[in-house]
């Protein structure tokens, strides 16, 4: 192995990577494996604002539970049954999963976020091949907007106290 290497040419032909060089080669995408424990269900967490949830998905009849109470008795309010909904209808999956959710902290309108993520994600986690879907809709971006917090010399966040001229 004494041979003594002349250009850049010759020391691809030594390491065999002269007909790579020529083509580059394109990385098939990856393909990703669902994740389901023991009893046929994907997990995944939620979150917006300050509340998180936990969701588990398991192929059923449609039936949505949070934390123990179905979904018309814990969000009463119809926008946020039909935020529930979304994942589900994006991917063309209604009524098909079972979702048993818990969520805390935060409000209504906050819990109903967490819990539209984490279905997003725990439905990526049962069937990757929709989450190309539910990525466009964005409803696996986490939304990370806050309430802004309280100043001091201020009332709110940016109310000033009433001025009194007299």
């Amino acid at each position: 192995m004494n041979e003594t290497v002349q250009d850049l040419a010759d020391l691809n032909q030594l390491t065999g990577e002269g007909e790579a060089a020529a083509a580059p080669a394109q990385a098939p995408a990856p393909t990703y494996e669902p994740v389901r424990d023991e009893f046929g269900r994907s997990y995944a967490t939620g979150r917006r604002k300050e509340s998180a949830a936990r969701v588990w998905v398991k192929p059923g009849t449609g039936v949505v539970m949070i934390n123990g109470r179905p979904i018309d008795q814990y969000f009463a309010r119809p926008v946020l049954q039909m935020m529930l909904h979304q994942p589900f209808q994006v991917t063309e999956r209604l009524g098909q999963f079972d979702v048993m959710a818990t969520v805390k902290g935060g409000g209504l309108s906050g819990q109903a976020g967490a819990v539209r993520h984490g279905i997003s994600r725990a439905l990526t986690l049962y069937e990757p091949e929709l989450r190309p879907l539910l990525k466009q809709g964005g409803f696996l971006t986490r939304d990370s907007r806050r309430v802004e917090r309280k100043k001091y010399g201020r009332r709110k966040a940016r109310r000033s106290f009433q001025f009194s001229k007299r």
